[in-house]
């Protein structure tokens, strides 16, 4: 590959499907049993890794309760302190948002937890659309290294990373046939090339 730059590299996998789908039906059993049931709870995914997760809860604890708690997606992209910074052409997806926040218990669902920002905006953002009674938030995975100061409620798999490193859910949802699996990834400096 021409150029300079940096690339991630897979260094090792972290959790394969079985692993994952116990994480989610590990983090709906503990929001059901925090909430006592699944009435009253709204579950919403922060765009777009955090709605596969949303919906995946939502299935598991209808199995489990007979009845579904609501679901909504959450677009934070103009609520990120980065959007015109880090982000060269922001995409902004739907929020939808279906029933009334107000009185409700809200658990915020994101794919990964890092610093904190994502997290942030997703609270922004909800007070612009209701007062809810609570909001909770759960994780696939916590990978450390907060820039703010937001913890998870739920953890499916908790752990430290260093600054070079990346974790990335890869759900089949994504649309490019893979299997679920967490990864571990590495910055690797790119080969520089001859002039």
């Amino acid at each position: 590959m021409p150029g300079g730059g940096d690339e991630l590299t897979v260094r090792r996998t972290l959790a394969d499907a079985a692993a994952v789908a116990r994480m989610v039906r590990r983090l709906g059993d503990e929001i059901l049993e925090r909430n006592q049931g699944a009435r009253g709870i709204a579950l919403v995914g922060i765009r777009t890794g955090g709605l596969h997760v949303a919906e995946r809860l939502r299935t598991h604890m209808q199995e489990v309760e007979g009845e579904a708690p609501l679901l909504g997606a959450l677009d934070i992209t103009l609520y990120r302190d980065d959007v015109f910074q880090g982000l060269p052409r922001p995409e902004i997806g739907p929020t939808e948002l279906p029933f009334d926040l107000d009185g409700t218990t809200v658990v915020l669902v994101d794919d990964v937890l890092y610093t904190g920002r994502t997290a942030r905006a997703a609270l922004d953002a909800l007070v612009d659309f209701g007062r809810p009674r609570a909001v909770q938030l759960a994780v696939l995975v916590d990978r450390g290294r907060r820039e703010l100061p937001i913890g998870a409620d739920y953890v499916g798999l908790s752990l430290e990373t260093s600054a070079d490193e990346s974790v990335k859910a890869v759900l089949s949802e994504g649309g490019h046939g893979e299997e679920d699996r967490i990864v571990l990834r590495s910055r690797r400096a790119a080969p520089p090339t001859d002039s």
